[in-house]
């Protein structure tokens, strides 16, 4: 029997996720971008409660604020440093390494961010920001603002990105630029002993 026929075999069986056997998406592809256009037609979620990761790429309403001048240089859930002059988020729900579209719904500015920590553990809070981020979308005076956060592109636990319903405006620059982020912000680090 050849692979291929073994491979199909065991996905009807169901030993191999069917998921696993069809091709992965091109976040460039026709489909993608149907499936995010999907995604931004769907209602908002307002994730409530501690952390729980949602690979499915829909938005989220809730309100923002915004990393205190304290938490500079702090290591962040992925292992970084803060950087308070860089667009990076928390996000209690988005997977690590996401890159999202935030706007102010109080006065429609926009920006984009990489998610690279986790936060903030209040309740209706979806979303941290650095303060160079925050400063972008004006909200540094409030302190607090209400945002819609739209993931444009989202790493998936198999390597591969889906793409979110932030995607569904983007630009496909902006769709291949995310891509590149967050294929860089997951991918394996490599070790000493791994480069032997």
């Amino acid at each position: 029997m050849t692979a291929w026929r073994a491979l199909m075999l065991a996905g009807l069986i169901g030993s191999v996720p069917v998921a696993a056997i069809a091709a992965e998406l091109s976040p460039d592809s026709p489909q993608a971008k149907q499936e995010a256009e999907r995604l931004d037609k769907m209602p908002d979620t307002t994730p409530h409660g501690g952390v729980h990761v949602d690979r499915s790429g829909r938005k989220e309403r809730g309100r923002a604020s915004f990393y205190a001048s304290h938490f500079a240089n702090r290591k962040m859930a992925d292992g970084r440093r803060m950087n308070p002059n860089s667009n990076i988020a928390a996000s209690k729900t988005l997977p690590l390494g996401s890159v999202a579209k935030v706007t102010n719904l109080a006065n429609g500015k926009t920006t984009t961010v990489k998610i690279e920590d986790r936060g903030p553990y209040v309740d209706g809070r979806v979303v941290d920001l650095a303060p160079k981020v925050a400063t972008q979308l004006d909200i540094g005076k409030q302190g607090v603002a209400p945002v819609e956060v739209k993931p444009i592109t989202v790493p998936q636990p198999d390597g591969g990105v889906k793409l979110g319903a932030g995607a569904a405006a983007a630009s496909p620059v902006e769709v291949r630029q995310a891509t590149e982020v967050t294929k860089s912000l997951t991918e394996p680090k490599k070790t000493e002993t791994a480069d032997r």
